[in-house]
């Protein structure tokens, strides 16, 4: 049922300006940000996401845009979801308050025959309906069965649902729910309203889903910045190369207070709160990063004495597939020092195949110097196969290593016993088993982190290519997940940080075992490798001079 209302009040933005005027608390003109975020509610795509700054306003927009909707369709269902029960009733609550205060909404107030609660009420003139008027659950409520018209998720996305990769999965599962939800009408709308918590946000892939999203920031940014860290989805508001820095929202945040909150927040936190840029939090979260690992081909049989790294966009690799972080690089190393030697030792590590859909990690890992080299790395699907098996032995052969590592976790060491005779028929090498009783997050994390930061570990590109294209055989939605290197860049200390972790743990495994010979200093190894290389030439040159010289002296005497 639609009621006639004047022409102007229609329009979303004039209908803004009434309540705003209409609140004590406010009493005044809603800004411009304020004025773009209603049209962009109004007017947007069916599918929206808004991610607005924190304290502009965009709850109580989006309150002032349920009743509007109300008033000029009260037939309309509207459904509001929030992360906690709690905060999705505060949204209804303070909803069903503008009808009682707002002169122009007044019959839109529940009659006494209606539903009439801050967890569900209706309109006064809506028509009977299995559905209310205006609904409001948490996101981990049940919500299968409802039935709306314009669908609101009010900041779904909180540190305490987001924080482990298990966290987002269930989430992104949860809010998938709303598609059989909504009304299959032309008018129908899915609206997000919140703000990222991490890269991996919720709201970030939604834009992969058919969602259309704006940002609004609470400060400008430059237009290059606005196209490579926004994708182009921040409004034209908050984009200005001379205006830089500055406020966007000047009448309610000066540069002064912005400055206060920045300091008060922290550099991440104000980034993630007010800048709506997650980056900085993935940085200070997320500590492996791609840019730390040096690529090059690694030779089956011998490496340079040393690598210099350095991070240089003239050194950047263009072609692979890169799935880290954004902003993230492989680089070339700038310089090769020495000779090409043959490497002191060479491993493969193995975690097999735990349950479900687990793959079992390799990793090949040799060392020289100080410095761990990686030919070959990956996942293979299943786990006590033989033909899984198989592929690990020809893998050992190809790369001729010394010793093979298995993690005895799963299976109590049955996996080793399985193994053992193929590896004596096709390719005797030494066997150990390894068990771990620490967190296995920050167990790896305690073995890459200074490998990385430190430079010591170069990876073939031919690892990251059959990385990427050997996870490709999984769904679109999982394969993600299976990459090694996806895994390396998501890795927390939180437990269950992310979904599947056996090709980054085989890594782990390999460098682990070289860890303790780590201490080795490359310039001090090729230092000594030089000494003895002059001493060995001394020590012929001697042998030759004295063998010619003896016939000499045996005549003289």
């Amino acid at each position: 049922m639609k009621t006639e209302i004047p022409e102007k009040l229609k329009d979303f933005r004039n209908f803004l300006y009434l309540i705003w005027h209409s609140l004590e608390q406010i009493k005044r003109d809603p800004t411009p940000i304020q004025y773009d975020i209603a049209d962009f509610m109004q007017h947007g795509p069916k599918r929206t996401v808004i991610q607005g700054f924190r304290g502009v306003g965009k709850s109580w927009i989006c309150s002032a845009f349920v009743v509007h909707q109300l008033l000029l369709d009260s037939s309309k269902n509207i459904l509001v979801v929030s992360a906690s029960k709690t905060r999705a009733d505060d949204f209804s609550t303070f909803t069903l308050r503008l009808l009682h205060e707002i002169p122009i909404l007044k019959h839109l107030k529940p009659q006494a025959d209606q539903r009439f609660s801050k967890v569900s009420f209706d309109v006064g003139p809506a028509p009977a309906s299995h559905a209310p008027s205006v609904k409001s659950l948490g996101v981990t409520s049940q919500l299968t069965g409802s039935r709306a018209d314009i669908i609101i998720a009010d900041d779904i996305e909180v540190p305490t649902n987001s924080a482990t990769q298990q966290m987002r999965d269930k989430l992104g599962e949860q809010i998938k729910e709303f598609d059989a939800i909504l009304k299959p009408l032309e008018a129908s709308k899915i609206l997000f309203l919140g703000t990222p918590q991490c890269e991996d946000s919720v709201y970030t892939k939604l834009t992969t889903r058919g969602y259309s999203a704006k940002i609004w920031t609470s400060e400008k940014v430059n237009q290059k910045k606005a196209e490579l860290t926004y994708n182009n989805t921040l409004s034209d508001l908050c984009i200005s190369d001379d205006e830089e820095g500055q406020s966007s929202e000047p009448s309610r945040f000066t540069d002064f207070d912005l400055n206060e909150r920045k300091v008060s927040y922290g550099s991440v936190g104000y980034a993630l709160q007010f800048m709506l840029n997650p980056s900085l939090s993935d940085v200070d979260r997320f500590p492996l990063k791609l840019g730390n690992l040096i690529v090059q081909s690694v030779d089956p049989d011998v490496a340079p004495e040393k690598l210099v790294w350095a991070k240089t966009p003239d050194l950047e690799w263009d072609a692979l597939p890169n799935v880290g972080l954004r902003g993230d690089r492989y680089y070339r190393p700038m310089k090769v020092i020495g000779d090409m030697i043959p490497y002191t030792g060479s491993v493969l590590s193995i975690d097999p195949s735990g349950r479900g859909s687990d793959e079992t990690g390799y990793a090949v890992v040799k060392m020289l110097n100080g410095t761990l080299y990686v030919p070959e790395a990956g996942g293979l699907k299943g786990g006590y196969d033989e033909e899984t098996l198989n592929e690990l032995v020809n893998i050992a052969k190809r790369n001729k290593v010394n010793k093979v590592i298995t993690e005895s976790n799963f299976g109590d060491g049955m996996f080793n016993q399985l193994i053992t005779p193929i590896f004596r028929r096709e390719y005797p090498v030494a066997l150990e088993e390894v068990r771990h009783h620490t967190q296995k997050e920050k167990r790896i994390i305690d073995t890459l982190e200074p490998l990385l930061a430190t430079h010591r570990l170069v990876i073939d590109p031919t690892v990251i290519e059959n990385d990427f294209k050997t996870a490709q055989s999984y769904s679109a939605e999982k394969h993600i997940h299976y990459m090694l290197f996806h895994q390396l860049t998501r890795l927390t200390n939180r437990r269950g940080s992310i979904r599947h972790d056996d090709r980054l743990d085989a890594l782990s495994i390999a460098c682990n075992y070289w860890v303790d010979q780590m201490a080795q200093d490359a310039d001090r190894q090729i230092k000594e490798r030089r000494r003895d290389l002059v001493d060995e030439g001394l020590h012929k040159f001697q042998d030759e001079y004295y063998k010619n010289k003896r016939p000499n002296a045996l005549k003289w005497i």
